[in-house]
């Protein structure tokens, strides 16, 4: 819920013990871990959706955020806003925010909570029997293979400013356009 907690080592922890020591059973480890994230994000969806836009829209000139980088923002949550939910769960630094992102940015909550909920169970189910499966050799694999979510998710971020500071004006009209569709649609 926008707090960093060490829930993927937790969980990496607890499949590894109930691997070695079959003490815990592996469906009751992804069960809590799914439903602990799913509610967690949730959470701050709502802490999001309730508090972050005004945040946003009160304090992001200190952060160049304008009104109409603003709406660029509400705009690409409504087209891409399940994808950055769903794959945030696997970023690290990601996980932290995106769901109260979603929230400021009033994506629909029950797409968020679809995209949020199958997130939080293939997170759950890869980081539970993996380590459970493969003992202390998952290690090895996630180690690197956050490092290379993380810079994927850098680059990503770098491609997508170089991509949008030349198209901004571009992104504004077709914000301002889908927005306003999207309101009337449900007014």
């Amino acid at each position: 819920m926008g707090v960093p907690m060490p829930g993927e080592t937790a969980l990496v922890a607890t499949g590894l013990y109930a691997g070695a020591t079959h003490g815990i059973p592996i469906e009751q480890i992804i069960l809590v871990a799914a439903l602990a994230a799913i509610t967690g994000d949730n959470l701050g969806y709502m802490i999001g959706r309730s508090l972050g836009f005004r945040l946003l829209e009160r304090l992001g000139r200190y952060v160049r955020l304008s009104e109409a980088r603003l709406k660029i923002g509400q705009y690409l949550f409504l087209r891409h806003g399940g994808k950055i939910v769903f794959f945030g769960r696997f970023v690290a630094i990601l996980r932290v925010f995106s769901a109260a992102i979603a929230g400021a940015n009033r994506m629909p909550w029950r797409h968020f909570l679809a995209m949020n909920g199958l997130g939080g169970i293939i997170w759950a189910s890869l980081f539970g029997i993996g380590p459970y499966l493969f003992g202390n050799q998952i290690k090895v694999v996630t180690g690197p293979l956050n490092t290379v979510l993380l810079l994927g998710a850098v680059v990503a971020v770098i491609v997508a400013v170089r991509f949008f500071l030349p198209h901004e004006r571009e992104l504004e009209a077709r914000a301002e356009a889908a927005l306003s569709a999207h309101r009337n649609r449900y007014s």
